[in-house]
């Protein structure tokens, strides 16, 4: 059963959720092939043919291809399709993007954000914000998966695949590229960081969100998160937001201010290693899943919490 993976990448740089992605598509079926479609993206396929277990890695360079459009890359890959039995990709904005316009036009079920693979034709799937997992069997010819990577080990190095430049498609013409704002940041991108530090609408201001998140995310080397409250309210960007509507993460640190614990907000967070609350609601649902609580004003604790932090690393 032969899988095709699109992978997630930024020009020269391959995602880490492609890598997580490839985990799950391996189990679905072998051999794998990765797809990598941009306007120069040969840095992106090499580094895909190095991870375990690909096959080949098919590259497809243009400039239709430079912003990830759904339509034409869409129309690329269907013209891919007749040699898979399966079509994988991350449930990144990318992957929700593209895939259910393949999947629709090859007339079949999207099998999207699975957890886990039972068998080639059956995954686990959350489902009411993670509050249960549905079983999907697919009896469509062809499968088409996106992949909820925070539940996935991402696959290693070792690889050594072959590189194959592949013909672009026909662009269908129905939409074009107009523009984009980018946020700059030296952090860690917060659908891959290991450490996360968020806040939620107990920070009061946009202000204070900056004064007590940002030195303490500085000083662990962390990725900022925000709850959907917080976003809300003002105090952080959108791309902040973790949870059912934002960003899926499960970092191997999870640091939670002044966040109530939303179901909607434990849905994007609760499968990190460990996660450690600070709240002074004691009734606060985020204690249910943490690791660590501590019931305590977190202007105060936070600070001193910088202070003993600064002290261990001297």
């Amino acid at each position: 059963m032969a899988t095709l993976l699109f992978a997630d990448h930024h020009e020269d740089a391959l995602g880490d959720a492609t890598a997580k992605a490839l985990t799950a598509a391996r189990q679905i079926g072998e051999p794998v092939h990765i797809l990598v479609a941009g306007k120069a993206p040969r840095g992106a396929a090499e580094q895909a043919a190095a991870l375990e277990g690909v096959e080949k890695v098919l590259i497809a360079s243009d400039e239709t291809y430079a912003h990830g459009l759904a339509e034409p890359v869409a129309e690329l890959i269907l013209g891919l399709m007749d040699g898979y039995d399966a079509l994988v990709a991350s449930s990144s904005t990318t992957g929700k993007n593209v895939l259910p316009r393949v999947a629709a036009k090859l007339d079949v079920m999207q099998i999207s954000d699975i957890s886990k693979v039972e068998a080639p034709d059956t995954f686990e799937r959350p489902v009411y914000a993670g509050n249960a997992i549905q079983t999907v069997k697919s009896t469509d010819p062809k499968k088409v998966v996106t992949v909820r990577t925070s539940t996935f080990q991402a696959t290693g190095q070792g690889g050594a695949a072959a590189i194959e430049e592949i013909a672009t498609a026909a662009d269908p013409g129905l939409s074009s590229f107009v523009g984009e704002e980018l946020t700059q940041s030296d952090r860690p991108e917060l659908g891959s960081a290991k450490i996360i530090v968020s806040g939620g609408r107990a920070m009061g201001s946009a202000d204070k969100f900056k004064e007590v998140i940002e030195p303490l995310a500085d000083q662990l080397g962390a990725a900022i998160g925000a709850s959907r409250a917080a976003v809300d309210a003002g105090y952080a960007p959108n791309d902040q937001q973790v949870g059912q509507t934002g960003k899926v993460v499960a970092p191997e640190l999870y640091i939670a201010l002044g966040i109530s614990g939303a179901i909607q907000h434990l849905a994007g967070m609760k499968d990190s290693k460990v996660i450690v609350a600070i709240n002074k609601d004691e009734e606060a649902p985020i204690f249910q899943v943490a690791d660590y609580g501590l019931v305590a004003d977190l202007f105060q604790a936070v600070p001193e919490l910088r202070e003993e932090l600064a002290k261990a690393r001297k």
